[in-house]
């Protein structure tokens, strides 16, 4: 049975309005036999007459008046989903989707939710949050999402914007041995270029330097779940440092990490951006330095919600931007 269109209910609620087929043709801008073909294969697909022909006028048959009432509802309902439509593509309202993997929902997403808000307050978002930069690609792919925050995709064939070069940090005890070591020198005390991330992390936690991660090599890590994409990272800074690292916990959760290694539970490798306000443990800057470059990408043609985000994310997003002057560690 074919299912009635949208321009038959139409036609069908036109005819009743105007009580005939020939003024309901004129007022539609049809024909009078284009319009009972339309009425026709409605009656077909709903298996019975709608509509009885009188002399001077029509009237609803009891199928009629029983669908009558549904067929306006369609068509409101149609109406209210194109108002929504061009609301939506003035930025007035609408859904916005966007991916990212834990720890630009951390670190980088907030404030510039914050101020979307306060821009666009009829347009809802939805976080879809992953734990690896591949599982943030594939649900881009199968169109789980608008937008998405990560590392650089591989073989993207939609818009990609680099948004800035992540820079990490080594997080332990704020009493640990190399809290006190003199050769810590804190490499932000005279370096203009140093990041606004990481030099506002001094007056959240206490920043004692820069450590080679060879000097780390004996130690047990606070490491990450074998599926966040952080453990695939720091097993392979660490690799290059001549060491696979020892795993004292394995944390599912990125923000977790710092907390641990703050414990006492190990050194962890985490994204300056997720350093909590008031922390109380020891930074360190890897030496050499570890980072990696985050972008924004989209499908091929991106609807003028996802720009608009697009464009502010660009804007809004701290991502160490001194770090960019210098290579972005990919691993």
């Amino acid at each position: 049975m074919a299912t009635p269109t949208l321009r038959q209910l139409e036609y069908l609620a036109a005819v009743v309005d105007t009580g005939s087929f020939t003024r309901a043709a004129e007022q539609l801008h049809v024909t009078q036999p284009a319009l009972s073909h339309q009425i026709r294969a409605l009656e077909t697909a709903l298996g019975g007459p709608l509509l009885e022909r009188l002399p001077r006028s029509v009237r609803l048959t009891p199928t009629g008046r029983a669908v009558l009432p549904h067929a306006r509802a369609a068509l409101a309902g149609a109406d209210r989903l194109q108002a929504v439509a061009r609301r939506a593509t003035g930025l007035e309202e609408g859904e916005l989707e966007v991916a990212a993997v834990y720890s630009i929902s951390l670190g980088i997403l907030p404030p510039v939710l914050r101020a979307w808000h306060r821009q666009h307050p009829g347009v809802r978002i939805r976080l879809r949050e992953y734990a690896h930069a591949d599982r943030l690609q594939e649900a881009m792919a199968e169109g789980r999402a608008d937008l998405a925050i990560g590392p650089a995709p591989e073989g993207w064939e939609g818009p990609i914007r680099e948004l800035g070069v992540e820079e990490f940090t080594v997080v332990l005890a704020a009493d640990d041995p190399l809290a006190d070591d003199p050769l810590a020198d804190d490499p932000l005390a005279d370096d203009s270029r140093a990041d606004d991330g990481l030099r506002e992390g001094r007056s959240e936690g206490r920043t004692a330097g820069s450590v080679a991660l060879g000097a780390l090599a004996d130690r047990a890590w606070v490491h990450y779940a074998p599926d966040n994409g952080l453990a695939d990272l720091l097993d392979q800074a660490c690799a290059r440092a001549g060491f696979h690292p020892r795993a004292a916990v394995r944390a599912e959760q990125t923000s977790a990490a710092p907390l641990l290694a703050a414990a006492g539970l190990g050194p962890a490798l985490v994204p300056a951006d997720i350093i909590p306000p008031q922390f109380d443990g020891l930074l360190l800057r890897p030496d050499p330095p570890i980072r990696r470059t985050l972008t924004a990408y989209t499908r091929t043609r991106p609807d003028p919600l996802t720009v608009a985000f697009a464009e502010l994310l660009a804007e809004r997003a701290r991502i160490n931007p001194a770090a960019a002057e210098q290579p972005a560690d990919h691993g």
